[in-house]
């Protein structure tokens, strides 16, 4: 069943995980307003970059608009006053500049619309919601029997996916959630792989996978339905906040969180196991575990978004993948994935930073051991075990699993292949990417201890050892020329048969 109409070829798919770094070059003052040009730059390659001109009063807007998040954001103060001063103005720069490396640097308001609109217009003024709603319009018109309940306004974290909660009219009681998404740059399979892999997909059964209603896709998007869980995901039980919630606001800055009981963490977590050993045996990429793609239903964890990787998504926790080249596989993100999905089902929070190498106590020192064996520094940089191994630890190994349900995912050979093809390019993509973010940071270390000021004592002092060394050969080279002057420029007088030889002596240039 097609839905959407053909759009143009040729876009450009954007991964919106990249992170854009901002430089305040110069300002530059004006009659009235003082404008600030900054160097925008997506991911480390300096070609791509580019300058904007922004007024204090933008950052004043974007920081309105950002306070949603409830995170405290470290904007200079607005000064009605004096506020042309030289002085001044270098203050505000430098206060802009902490402001900017702070927005840029959070996980979640670094990939959220507004900042991307604020440091790159042309990439992120469309109306997605618009643009959603449109597509979503012609699937009803082809298939009536869907209607719209409400638009579910952004209470997921992508730019280019919305969320519409829809009902059957021969169900009207029942609800569903209808997503709509834009192809992403690691989709690789074919147009005809893709739109058959979608269509088996309502087919799936597993008891720790949501089932999916409806599935199909178009040349630059797809759109997916399923069944829409009233209690929300299992971040929103951590969080303790209502499901229907802008994302921002609900996890920037969570004023209740509370995390999971051992035997809760026990079981959840070998139920995540399992779904992901059996994607793994299936040869099936999924790379998108995480607390917000998870619902509970009668105490039984069931992942959601399975399509993503299909469609070419990066993952939630991509920016921090980029970083560890030991991560470069699928089934490794996953485990990576679920040690960040771990920490926070322990501690009812993200960790701050990856790596993790100290705990706060917890009951259970299994838990810990866990987490260490997948965010440690050491884990990241020489690898982590596998879904198996994990399987096989004291934390999961004896946790009593009940249904019975018959799993089944039949995917025919020839579409295995494609999606075998597909997720080795995705896995190249990713270790690309690893490589050149490596010998970016090897080349800031070296530039960074280029700059240091030991490093610039080191250099004086070897240039002044250099200098005395290098007035000590010239004088040296001075002698020798002296000498051999001295020995063969002017005639000695002949010597009698009488007269004796006089003693051999060698002259000395003084120091």
């Amino acid at each position: 069943m097609a839905f959407l109409e053909k759009q143009s070829p040729g876009r450009v798919l954007l991964d919106d995980t990249v992170a854009l770094t901002a430089l305040i070059e110069a300002s530059q003052n004006l009659q009235s307003h003082t404008e600030y040009i900054i160097r925008v730059q997506r991911g480390v390659s300096t070609e791509n970059s580019w300058q904007v001109i922004k007024r204090y009063s933008d950052f004043d807007m974007l920081n309105s608009s950002l306070l949603v998040s409830g995170v405290s954001l470290p904007l200079p103060p607005k000064k009605l006053l004096g506020n042309m001063d030289r002085e001044f103005i270098a203050e505000r720069q430098r206060g802009l500049q902490v402001y900017l490396d702070f927005i840029t640097q959070h996980h979640i308001l670094a990939t959220c619309q507004l900042v991307k609109k604020f440091l790159d217009t042309n990439n992120y003024s469309a109306n997605y919601t618009e643009i959603a709603l449109q597509q979503v319009s012609m699937f009803f018109r082809s298939d009536p029997k869907w209607e719209v309940v409400e638009p579910l306004k952004d209470i997921g974290w992508r730019i280019r996916k919305k969320y519409f909660l829809i009902k059957n009219k021969e169900q009207p009681k029942e609800r569903q959630v209808l997503s709509w998404v834009d192809l992403g740059p690691d989709k690789f399979l074919s147009d005809k792989d893709l739109q058959s892999t979608m269509k088996l997909l309502p087919s799936l059964t597993n008891p720790y996978i949501c089932p999916v209603t409806f599935a199909n896709t178009s040349e630059l998007s797809a759109l997916v339905i399923r069944m829409f869980n009233e209690k929300g995901t299992l971040r929103d039980l951590i969080c303790k906040v209502k499901p229907k919630e802008v994302f921002m606001r609900k996890y920037c800055n969570p004023k209740k969180i509370q995390g999971l009981e051992l035997q809760q963490i026990r079981t959840y977590g070998r139920q995540i196991l399992e779904v992901l050993k059996f994607f793994h045996d299936k040869g099936f990429p999924y790379g998108h575990l995480h607390a917000s793609n998870i619902v509970i239903e009668d105490n039984t964890c069931k992942v959601l978004d399975i399509e993503n990787s299909l469609l070419g998504l990066p993952s939630y926790y991509r920016p921090y993948i980029t970083q560890f080249r030991k991560i470069n596989t699928t089934e490794s993100i996953d485990v990576y994935s679920f040690g960040h999905l771990l920490y926070e089902m322990t501690y009812g929070r993200p960790p701050d930073a990856v790596p993790v190498d100290q705990y706060p106590a917890v009951p259970n020192t299994s838990v810990v051991s866990v987490l260490q064996s997948i965010l440690s520094t050491d884990a990241c940089k020489t690898g982590m075990p596998t879904v198996a191994q994990l399987l096989q630890t004291p934390l999961f190994s004896d946790v009593l699993l009940f249904h019975s349900e018959k799993l089944q995912f039949k995917i025919p050979t020839k579409l295995r292949d494609a999606l075998k093809t597909a997720k080795e390019c995705m896995e190249k993509r990713l270790q690309e990417e690893q490589k050149t973010n490596q010998q970016h940071r090897r080349l800031t270390r070296a530039q960074s201890h280029h700059d240091s000021e030991e490093e610039k004592r080191r250099r004086k002092i070897l240039a002044r050892k250099k200098s005395r060394q290098s007035a000590y050969e010239n004088e040296e080279d001075l002698s020798v020329k002296y000498n051999n002057n001295s020995g063969s420029g002017a005639s000695s007088p002949p010597t009698s048969p009488s007269s004796p030889t006089p003693p051999h002596t060698t002259e000395h240039a003084p120091f």
